[in-house]
């Protein structure tokens, strides 16, 4: 079993009130490695104290997504924000350096009636990000994400984040394939994944609908889709984005039970 897994401190360990606290919650319940959103509130020193101190891997953070509280969930698709965008690719850089991170999830904001402007902004400030990526060897990712969970975000087709992606046609760009949003978007999980591998940069995974552990009563056989991913070559980090059914801690006996290990 070569699969890694990396707890997302967004939703995992949140019986710490502070990101920067479920670093060490996450070293202590086994992890070697762990993702996050975009820090907000915490400096790049205390990111990086808090995460050197808990002696684990930052594999993944988000963009800087502007005023969540104002429904702000990034910049990318959004026309007349393209100096925003760039500056939140900067400052996402700066604290990924800081944290020795090689990925960047790239948000595309929440669009209330998408036109072909949308498009158009959207391409040109990916490729305004992924020359700044290739810069810095830093990965890339889209992440097609489901109407369900987040009403109104532009990037929620997967057939359209491959198509951006297959016409940037750069390395340091790739789909993240969350197989909760996945299965809400598509479905075909089997074949979507086997078809479209060569694509893929990163995964996530959580149950539907109710977006708990993977082994929890939901649509998915996940110890199935895992081996796939195995098979197909996938041997990078699963990231856990998933709310704990009860107790962070208690709720990861699913990979043992699984086969794996942390």
């Amino acid at each position: 079993m070569v699969l890694k897994f990396a707890s997302n401190l967004n939703f995992m360990f949140l019986e710490c009130p502070n990101l920067i606290g479920r670093y060490q919650l996450a070293k202590d319940a086994g992890f070697q490695a762990v993702e996050t959103g975009f820090p907000f509130g915490y400096s790049i020193q205390q990111v990086r104290e808090a995460k050197e101190a808990a002696r684990v891997d930052q594999i993944l953070i988000n963009v800087f997504t502007g005023d969540v509280s104002k429904g702000e969930l990034g910049f990318a698709a959004i026309p007349g924000k393209e100096e925003q965008f760039k500056n939140s690719i900067e400052m996402t850089i700066d604290y990924a350096k800081a944290l020795n991170c090689k990925k960047i999830h790239v948000m595309s904001g929440i669009v209330e009636s998408t036109l072909p402007i949308n498009h158009e902004v959207y391409e040109s400030n990916l490729r305004f990000a992924v020359q700044r990526f290739q810069t810095e060897n830093i990965l890339g990712l889209i992440e097609p994400i489901n109407s369900y969970s987040v009403p109104n975000y532009y990037m929620n087709s997967f057939n359209r984040g491959l198509d951006v992606v297959k016409k940037i046609n750069n390395p340091h760009l790739k789909l993240m394939f969350d197989i909760f949003h996945l299965q809400h978007i598509v479905g075909n999980i089997t074949n979507t994944i086997k078809e479209n591998i060569s694509y893929l940069g990163h995964v996530q995974i959580a149950q539907v609908p109710d977006r708990h552990e993977p082994d929890t009563f939901g649509e998915l056989n996940y110890q199935y889709i895992l081996r796939q991913l195995e098979q197909l070559g996938y041997h990078d980090y699963v990231g856990l984005e998933y709310k704990p059914k009860s107790k962070s801690v208690e709720g990861l006996t699913w990979i043992k039970k699984f086969g794996y290990s942390l």
